[in-house]
């Protein structure tokens, strides 16, 4: 059983700052990348970003770019998300998740492995 568990979140004004943590748990697995989704209420799951392992390669929704850094976290499994200039329009809770195949960043459906979930509110 493989567990991705997140950290980090809370409640920030705009214009603030939060870094998201996710790591893996449980069972040995290689991932070829990791990414994090979120879902704000009311609204679909969407993609925000995704890192590849094997060529560093990384992918970021169009309203986050250049706010948001995605990152490998020094643990095999485990990547970091840094958020800046955060915007109401950014809450949500936010999924951190892992993916084994070269699949395609943008799908969630490609994704193997799913943590549960961190919230993260951005008042005006």
């Amino acid at each position: 059983q493989v567990q991705l568990v997140e950290s980090g979140g809370g409640l920030v004004q705009a214009g603030g700052s939060l870094s998201l943590s996710c790591a893996a748990s449980g069972r040995t697995f290689s991932s070829y990348a990791m990414g994090w989704f979120r879902q704000a209420p009311g609204k679909e799951r969407e993609f925000v970003t995704a890192i590849n392992w094997s060529d560093g390669n990384t992918y970021y929704l169009g309203s986050v770019q250049g706010r948001f850094t995605i990152s490998r976290a020094n643990a095999k499994n485990a990547v970091n998300l840094q958020m800046n200039s955060l915007k109401p329009e950014d809450t949500a809770v936010y999924y951190c998740a892992a993916r084994s195949g070269r699949g395609n960043p943008w799908i969630a459906n490609e994704y193997d492995y799913w943590g549960q979930g961190t919230q993260v509110t951005v008042s005006s």
